[in-house]
């Protein structure tokens, strides 16, 4: 069973369930992210491919791996659509994930804006990956526009923070019939987990991968955290008592014959 289950999103299946922000690019990072955590998919800034230097990450991306361009610097609908777009012209393909932030203090995504991009480019053919706060009004009008998977965040951007925003996911998660991308916020491998465990479809991670002592062994670890996460939740966790204990071996009877 654990063998079969593949996450679909639009129609492609993956094996992993780990997706690379590449925000904080460097190739140590992208290295760990394919060879350690086993990353199918790995997100891509357009300003990163067209960049004139002598670094550019589309060199830097496994074949086999899938580019997920994201419409990163976009403060409103149409900039987002625009960025979609190019990125389709330039060879990116059919993928995108929309962001679209016009708050430049705490960079909480604008979900009215992201879902009037939602709509016009799953018109036109995108497999459309909603970035978010995590609002069920939001996700749904997402929804029925078209989105390929919603993404809520964990906590703000960079922040490390975990899932600040966990009761609102676990919402989502039970309401939206998409998957559902836990992006944002993700600090540990032991929050990767728990998000797994709610029954998150994937996580995103970046800045806590990037940022780490040993990125590879990291890697590694956020790998791990998610199979794990994932086989609980399919195996279905046990129950919860809000009150007493129950004991889990018989405490009368054992000493008659």
């Amino acid at each position: 069973m654990i063998n079969d289950d593949k996450l679909i999103i639009g129609g492609h299946s993956f094996d992993s369930r780990f997706i690379l922000g590449s925000g904080k690019y460097n190739l140590d990072l992208i290295n760990a992210a394919v060879t350690n955590a086993g990353a199918q998919i790995i997100t891509l800034a357009l300003r990163r491919a067209n960049t004139s230097g002598e670094e550019n990450i589309l060199d830097f991306i496994p074949k086999g791996v899938t580019i997920l361009p994201n419409t990163s610097g976009a403060r409103n609908a149409d900039e987002a659509v625009r960025i979609a777009r190019l990125a389709r012209e330039v060879g990116c393909g059919d993928f995108i994930k929309i962001e679209v932030i016009h708050d430049s203090k705490y960079l909480l995504p604008d979900n009215y804006e992201t879902a009037k991009a939602t709509e016009i480019l799953a018109k036109e053919g995108f497999v459309v990956m909603p970035y978010m706060y995590p609002d069920l009004n939001a996700a749904r009008d997402m929804a029925n526009a078209g989105a390929a998977a919603v993404m809520p965040l964990g906590a703000p951007i960079g922040s490390n923070k975990g899932l600040c925003t966990k009761d609102f996911i676990q919402i989502l998660i039970d309401e939206i019939d998409l998957p559902i991308i836990v992006d944002a916020g993700i600090g540990r491998p032991s929050q990767a987990c728990e998000a797994m465990e709610m029954g998150a479809a994937a996580v995103m991670a970046n800045t806590a991968i990037a940022t780490a002592g040993d990125i590879p062994e990291m890697a590694n670890a956020f790998k791990l955290a998610i199979e794990a996460g994932r086989r609980a939740y399919l195996a279905g966790p046990g129950r919860i008592l809000d009150k007493g204990g129950s004991a889990s071996s018989p405490l009368t009877g054992f000493l008659s014959e």
